[in-house]
């Protein structure tokens, strides 16, 4: 007889010096983290930084090169069918057959897990039931990305993997997923998001990773992260003409300078001193400044100054 300890796990996530080649690319380069159950984690990164091919690692769609990964604490060679029975899959873009309705569509997928939630209740879930009889092919992007979810939610899987899931989605029905991980994750589901919604990922996620190179340059929750790396708070100017970087780094508690396409953007310790001393350079260079705002530093402080580039920036490419 089983005992219930047989079936809990202690991670729903076990990713150990992880490492995956193509040819002599190396992708993920020895990644390394678990995941607490009933979470959701944010794996965020550049473009290229080895997120993704992580992620399909994760979801058993590649092999690593070598490290290992437990999924549920399994790992894919031991009964990979099984294992698919108990994680759902959100695609950035998934095709489906355009003859077929939307409730058809989800009536299938539901088809192909031995237990799960039911066709109306996943057409529910993501706003869709006054379009449950439209054939795939005339709904707009938003509402296929809707559909995704759906299908990535028919079978109530343990464990959630969802790529941009929100990306074309309207503000309402953005918010409206978020309500469904924040469900998810009260019954002890697990969320593996990727998202390039600065917004998002603060909300959403207890834990997030940062990836670069093929490395976790950094891991906490958003506040540790904003605190630890993120600069108290950040000073956005334009000047004409530019004042110089020597200048700017002479401003009292500022502690960071990036210049780009004519903004610098300066992170600080305080307003109240450095502010002032800014006006003050200012008028000393002769320059004028033409744009300046302030705001209190945030995850897409935290990734720009790690990776260099923006959430923002990831998401227009």
């Amino acid at each position: 007889m089983h005992k219930l300890q047989d079936f809990v796990t202690a991670w729903a996530i076990e990713v150990d010096a992880l490492v995956k080649r193509f040819d002599a690319l190396t992708a993920v380069d020895g990644i390394s983290f678990s995941v607490t159950p009933g979470t959701c984690v944010g794996l965020l990164g550049p473009n290229g930084a080895g997120k993704t091919t992580t992620v399909e690692i994760l979801e058993g769609l590649q092999e690593p090169t070598s490290g290992s990964v437990r999924v549920l604490g399994k790992r894919w060679a031991d009964d990979p069918e099984a294992l698919r029975a108990r994680i759902g899959i959100a695609l950035q873009e998934t095709r489906f057959y355009e003859k077929l309705t939307v409730r058809e569509t989800v009536t299938l997928f539901r088809s192909f897990y031995p237990g799960g939630t039911g066709v109306d209740r996943a057409i529910a879930q993501v706003d869709l039931g006054e379009k449950q009889g439209a054939r795939v092919g005339k709904l707009s992007g938003g509402q296929r990305q809707r559909l995704a979810l759906a299908v990535a939610l028919v079978g109530d899987p343990e464990l959630l993997f969802l790529d941009e899931p929100t990306t074309g989605l309207d503000p309402v029905s953005r918010r409206g997923l978020w309500d469904v991980i924040e469900g998810l994750k009260a019954r002890g589901r697990t969320v593996v998001l990727t998202t390039h919604y600065m917004e998002e990922a603060q909300r959403l996620c207890e834990d997030v990773i940062i990836v670069d190179h093929g490395k976790v340059v950094a891991r906490g929750s958003p506040a540790e992260l904003v605190a630890a790396f993120g600069g108290e708070q950040i000073i956005e100017f334009e000047a004409t003409p530019a004042l110089s970087p020597e200048v700017c780094r002479a401003l009292p508690g500022c502690s960071s300078v990036r210049a780009r396409n004519g903004t610098v953007r300066l992170s600080v310790r305080g307003l109240a001193e450095a502010v002032p001393a800014l006006l003050r350079a200012a008028e000393t260079a002769g320059a004028t400044l033409v744009q300046l705002s302030t705001h209190a530093s945030t995850l897409d402080d935290v990734f720009l100054n790690l990776t260099g580039r923006s959430l923002r920036d990831e998401e227009g490419s």
